[in-house]
């Protein structure tokens, strides 16, 4: 099952924004991301947490390309993927990469959240990356909602796809079964076949401020 949030979620994030200033990214606090998922989670997830941390190490000096594979490859290998009734008892939670990690499952706007933050903290830049939500074809050509994170070489490129049902990181033209809706990061929000944004500064749903603040005081 792909479903990630509700086609309410989908409605709210187009016409229900919440427009802000921005997100700065400043030097994270990897010690305590780690001392909190001991803390919070347990001794598995401070393991979780350091075997992350030293996947970034060895990817901090690989080419774009195999950043990319290493971690899409680790989160989709590292963590079960179940959905947020079953982890948190609510409908649509977005979780934070130590949240995430710590439980050890989570969904597609899970991985997708995970993705993106470890990318930026390799020093991917912002603005090649966007978290989108597409409609995926499933099997009796039935679509659901899902999200997977795109990379951008440049601003009207192709994106590379990572997404938590194939490990391989594709181009979006090899993956027909995704229709794009629209994406966003940190800064904005893009509906499909438009290159400017809708908003001209960061654009998210409440959930995706908190998750935000969240990640901010657990020490990115």
């Amino acid at each position: 099952m792909l479903a990630c949030g509700s086609a309410l979620a989908l409605v709210c994030l187009l016409f229900g924004l919440v427009v802000g200033s921005g997100w700065g990214w400043a030097s994270p606090n990897l010690d305590l991301k780690q001392r909190l998922a001991l803390e919070r989670f347990g001794p598995q997830a401070a393991q979780t947490v350091a075997a992350w941390r030293s996947m970034m190490e060895d990817a901090r000096t690989q080419p774009i390309e195999r950043q990319l594979q290493l971690v899409n490859t680790f989160f989709n290998r590292r963590v079960l993927y179940a959905l947020d009734p079953t982890v948190w008892n609510q409908a649509d939670y977005w979780a934070t990469p130590l949240e995430f990690m710590g439980r050890g499952a989570g969904d597609c706007e899970d991985y997708s959240i995970a993705k993106y933050v470890t990318l930026l903290l390799l020093g991917v830049p912002n603005e090649q990356m966007r978290l989108i939500y597409v409609r995926a074809r499933t099997a009796g050509a039935l679509t659901e909602a899902h999200m997977v994170l795109g990379f951008y070489e440049t601003p009207n490129a192709e994106p590379l796809i990572l997404d938590n049902l194939i490990t391989s990181v594709r181009p979006a033209s090899s993956r027909p079964d995704l229709t794009p809706l629209f994406s966003f990061n940190s800064e904005g929000l893009w509906v499909a076949g438009q290159t400017q944004q809708v908003a001209s500064s960061t654009a998210r749903l409440s959930r995706w401020r908190d998750v935000l603040e969240r990640m901010s005081r657990e020490g990115l």
